[in-house]
């Protein structure tokens, strides 16, 4: 039977959504009551699986910690026009149930103390516009927020270190508000490296507004991304709920600029909590715009840096070092240790291997072996191909004229 007679004998029969059409029905529905991250309803989630939470949430069937937040929208059910609303966008919903789902990332939120902050938990699902994928393009990235009312040192400074950052195939992730961020989104994409605009209403509603050709332009090579429905307008309370998955999303956050009480150092803390790094560019010390910066420094809650390379060395997977380097190393797996150890030995010494490959003979996670193979590139001791990844022949046993 041809797909069309068999869409048109479903339809005359009416059955029960399939069970994953079920349970990304129930995604979009919890993000539209919810709006945002809720903690009791993660670990609800956990408990009975999304489905089944989704209907206690439309029957009330809720312990008490939960009857509160969902007593304003319980009764709206928008999850079907929802989801035809990103799909007409070109977009899609994100889930914990799709493998583009950047679970390695979300890891750090969901280790967070329950109860210490109202924001800190993962989110339900992910709005996303864009043809990337985002647990690939979130591999390597930085974030890099600051100071709305930028200077033009500030602009300048922020174009040279994210267009470095792009040579080096760095994803750039960042909020699409005025300023910096404006800008880092902009260099990202003059240097033709993925960026990721995270933001704090539905996908479909450009903020601010004069930024919606700046926007079209990212979902067209990048991601624009928010865990609000579509339609959702930004409210003060959001953004600072959005700043911990710009920092969620990246191995650091960098601010260029920013002010006294900028919004800046909440991604900072964010990122502090999720252990990643937190970077700051020092400025002039008469620069209103840079004091936020440097108290920050001061305080010991962002390092100082001046160029990408300092990122990268914050940033970055561990630097290596090159076998033969120092002391009596004669191989590259004598220089290695932990996991980037484990996935070296499991690469053949001729051919290649995929990385669910390695994961399953190295016995480890898959996120732990992207992550591995990173360091191992990055130290020019493994490539990639069509094939899956190999292991490159080190300087030193070039020069001898031999193999890895």
């Amino acid at each position: 039977m041809s797909p069309a007679l068999r869409l048109v004998d479903l339809d005359a029969a009416e059955p029960d959504p399939p069970a994953g059409d079920q349970r990304r029905l129930a995604w979009a529905y919890l993000s539209r009551v919810l709006e945002g991250p809720c903690p009791a309803l993660s670990a609800l989630i956990d408990s009975v699986g999304v489905v089944e939470a989704a209907r206690a949430v439309r029957e009330c069937a809720l312990p008490e910690s939960l009857r509160g937040p969902t007593e304003l929208r319980r009764a709206i059910d928008c999850a079907e026009r929802d989801l035809e609303t990103i799909d007409r966008l070109g977009g899609r919903l994100v889930t914990p149930d799709d493998p583009e789902w950047p679970a390695w990332r979300m890891l750090g939120l969901a280790q967070l103390p329950s109860g210490r902050d109202r924001d800190g938990a993962l989110p339900l699902a992910l709005w996303v516009r864009g043809p990337l994928s985002l647990l690939e393009t979130s591999e390597r990235a930085l974030a890099v927020v600051g100071a709305r009312a930028s200077t033009p040192y500030g602009d300048q400074v922020t174009a040279d270190i994210v267009s470095d950052l792009a040579a080096q195939g760095w994803t750039i992730v960042s909020g699409a508000a005025y300023g910096i961020d404006a800008r880092a989104h902009r260099a990202a994409l003059a240097g033709g490296a993925p960026t990721v605009a995270v933001l704090a209403c539905g996908v479909d509603r450009p903020y601010p507004a004069e930024h919606d050709r700046l926007l079209a332009e990212i979902a067209d090579s990048g991601l624009v991304v928010s865990e609000y429905a579509p339609g959702v307008a930004a409210r003060r309370y959001q953004f600072l709920a959005r700043n911990r998955l710009i920092a969620g999303l990246a191995d650091g956050v960098l601010v260029v600029e920013a002010g006294l009480r900028s919004g800046a150092r909440n991604t900072v803390k964010w990122s502090r909590r999720l252990g990643r790094p937190a970077l700051a560019v020092p400025g002039s010390v008469d620069s209103a715009a840079s004091v936020g910066c440097h108290r920050m420094i001061r305080d010991g809650e962002a390092l100082l840096v001046t160029r990408a390379e300092e990122v990268i060395d914050e940033a970055g997977p561990l630097r290596l070092s090159l076998p033969g380097a120092a002391g009596v190393v004669t191989g590259p797996e004598d220089s290695l240790n932990g996991g980037e150890a484990t996935v070296f030995a499991a690469l053949p010494k001729v051919g290649s291997r995929l990385p669910a490959e390695l994961a399953a003979h190295a016995d480890l996670p898959l996120p732990a072996v992207r992550a591995a193979l990173a360091a191992l590139e990055l130290a020019d001791l493994v490539g990639v191909g069509e094939s899956g990844w190999y292991r490159v022949a080190s300087k030193r046993s070039r020069r001898l004229g031999g193999g890895v």
